[in-house]
């Protein structure tokens, strides 16, 4: 059998005396959607930051295609193929959307002279216009970032991600702060994303993430306590005794 896309053998995750993460094995294939779930303090954001190469683990390992990136730095991780989006908006709101998805594309390409005069890449912007159009901003090229609505400024973040064409896209609560109009055009976009790519997803509108997943894992305390398709989650014990009175029976 080949490898696996994307795995994390045993993994854990320390702060001083605090464990965050403890002994999680997990194995994600192509061309799926995954969704990572949890109570508050569950350790969902600490894994995302893991499996993207922005925390080191303390302990057990991260392969990608067979390859180990245990320690790997996270610049590395984008080149060869893991991007992902943050739950804070992360754009340069004073650049024009298109100049925020150049930069991010010359960046991919090399660590040095982002600000060189964009005449001199022209594939660049031609990656940063596909990436545009891919998340539904292509008439929105010349607009300053921070006049997006903010629906549409998640989309550019996804879009900056999106032009280092990953292989793996994670997303860190993409739908967070946005209305049911804003979430219906998000979960379009993500249907679109998965056709494509496999998608990494750490959410807490559980509506979206049973109807819109493959796969669900649930981490609580820093544990993986369920892993399974949406059916099985919904019914698994531990999980309705985890979420009990918090998300009223996943409401």
């Amino acid at each position: 059998m080949s490898a696996p896309l994307l795995a994390v053998e045993n993994i854990g995750r320390r702060f001083g005396g605090f464990v965050a993460l403890s002994g999680v094995t997990a194995q994600f294939e192509p061309g799926k959607v995954t969704s990572i779930i949890g109570p508050n303090g569950a350790g969902k954001s600490t894994f995302f930051n893991v499996l993207s190469g922005v925390l080191t683990p303390s302990s057990g390992s991260i392969r990608f295609k067979g390859q180990d990136l245990t320690g790997t730095r996270q610049h590395k991780f984008v080149h060869l193929g893991i991007a992902r989006s943050y739950q804070i908006t992360n754009i340069f709101p004073e650049l024009s959307v298109h100049e925020n998805v150049r930069v991010a594309a010359q960046a991919s390409q090399s660590r040095y002279n982002i600000w060189r005069n964009r005449s001199q890449f022209p594939e660049l912007s031609e990656r940063a216009d596909a990436a545009l159009a891919s998340v539904g901003l292509g008439d929105k090229y010349n607009d300053t970032a921070k006049f997006l609505a903010h629906g549409q400024q998640r989309a550019l973040e996804i879009a900056i991600a999106l032009v280092s064409d990953p292989e793996v896209l994670l997303l860190d609560e993409p739908t967070a702060g946005m209305g049911p109009e804003e979430t219906k055009d998000m979960v379009a976009l993500l249907e679109k994303l998965a056709r494509e790519r496999t998608i990494l997803l750490v959410e807490h509108k559980m509506k979206m993430i049973l109807g819109l997943s493959d796969r669900i894992l649930v981490l609580h305390h820093g544990r993986l306590i369920a892993d399974g398709s949406p059916r099985d989650i919904q019914t698994d014990p531990d999980v309705r005794r985890v979420y009990l009175g918090q998300n009223d029976g996943y409401a």
